[in-house]
């Protein structure tokens, strides 16, 4: 069974879908596309069913990154035992998170930049209201690089 992971933003349609695009083309890269599969949710249901925002198709086409398929949905409560790893882009999302899936869930819950050593930040902004995708993607891609070398020795096991 693959290792599931689960990129969880406000909306599902700019930080998380960019995450999970990013982190899919790292995984197919490393030949660990059965090994490894990711979802992306948001806390809100505003964009259900939504392609992702103009601003991160731009930017994933831009990096020949696919997402092809994607649509937005909203984190349910069934996600903490369906995903091995839920990853929140902000404190909010993560605090949401824990709220929704509760304190028994199987899935651990992290903070995309708190596994990024040298990151400034904490939280990854929000490109919908400061407009600057590049900077999401560099937050972004920096995080599932180091996200990929967490999860590869647990898929051993």
């Amino acid at each position: 069974m693959p290792y599931r992971v689960l990129f969880v933003c406000l909306g599902n349609i700019c930080r998380s879908p960019m995450a999970e695009a990013v982190f899919r083309e790292r995984v197919r890269a490393a030949g660990l596309a059965d090994a490894i599969e990711a979802d992306s949710a948001g806390t809100g249901d505003w964009h259900i069913g939504k392609p992702p925002h103009e601003g991160t198709r731009r930017l994933l086409d831009g990096k020949s990154i696919s997402y092809e398929g994607m649509c937005a949905r909203q984190l349910q409560p069934g996600d903490g035992d369906a995903f091995d790893l839920i990853v929140a882009m902000d404190a909010n999302n993560e605090r949401d998170i824990r709220a929704v899936v509760g304190n028994d869930a199987k899935a651990e819950v992290i903070r995309l930049l708190s596994i990024v050593p040298d990151s400034v930040l904490q939280d990854v902004p929000d490109p919908y209201y400061t407009g600057d995708f590049e900077e999401t993607y560099a937050l972004v891609s920096a995080g599932c690089d180091l996200l990929l070398e967490r999860i590869r020795p647990r898929l051993a096991g």
